[in-house]
């Protein structure tokens, strides 16, 4: 449906590079080159997800190889250190994993990328079976939606329902994504309401109203 927000599985990608836990330490570094990806996840049995190895993890193995000091070793976590001796990718991995389900929404992976600082989400079913990976430039795909597009979503669903003619005469105007509402309203107490739907549509940058009524004028 028109204006229904977009969810995960409408931008993830299904075709993923996994590996097992026995994974190599050479295998994971071959295939992040090779998928040019900065993370994998890990599974076992048919599929299900048990961790993620990301370049941060194999990182310490670089970092410790000329076997810096005693001081430097204690300034970094244990777990930093024992990834710097793993060689297998169930010893490697960051566990539980992070996932995210393919009817979220872009808004809710968005936070779970930021609250967890990644940038690659594997995509999960109610089971934990792998069915794909959505990344923070899937998230942005968004952000391609056309100006035309955008304004025609916003004026049928938001402006229109909220400031009707004749009481109201709204004209709008998208330009890359910013949205520019001007003319006269009948009631600006409905103002910040409208800014809020505005930004919550998809592909909008930023909104801003020049909306007034009687000899008030209201500047979000």
């Amino acid at each position: 449906m028109y204006g229904t927000p977009h969810t995960v599985s409408d931008v993830m990608t299904t075709t993923v590079a996994a590996v097992g836990r026995r994974a190599p330490f050479k295998e994971l570094v071959e295939m992040m080159q090779d998928w040019q990806v900065s993370a994998v996840p890990v599974i076992e049995g048919e599929g299900r997800v048990v961790g993620v190895v990301s370049e941060a993890d194999l990182l310490p193995k670089e970092e410790l190889r000329d076997d810096p000091s005693d001081d430097y070793r204690r300034l970094r976590p244990p777990s930093d250190m024992a990834k710097g001796e793993a060689i297998t990718a169930g010893d490697l991995m960051s566990s539980p994993a992070v996932t995210v389900r393919a009817d979220a929404t872009l808004a809710e992976a968005a936070r779970t990328m930021a609250r967890a600082r990644v940038k690659r989400l594997p995509v999960v079913d109610e089971t934990g079976m792998l069915e794909g990976v959505v990344s923070r430039a899937d998230l942005l795909k968004v952000f391609l939606r056309g100006d035309r597009e955008i304004q025609e979503e916003v004026l049928r669903e938001i402006v229109t329902p909220l400031f009707p003619p004749p009481d109201s005469a709204v004209e709008l105007r998208v330009e890359d994504g910013v949205v520019t509402v001007l003319g006269r309203v009948r009631d600006t107490s409905l103002v910040p309401v409208a800014a809020r739907l505005v930004r919550a549509v998809e592909g909008v940058v930023d909104v801003r109203f020049d909306l007034a009524a009687g000899q008030r004028t209201a500047h979000v």
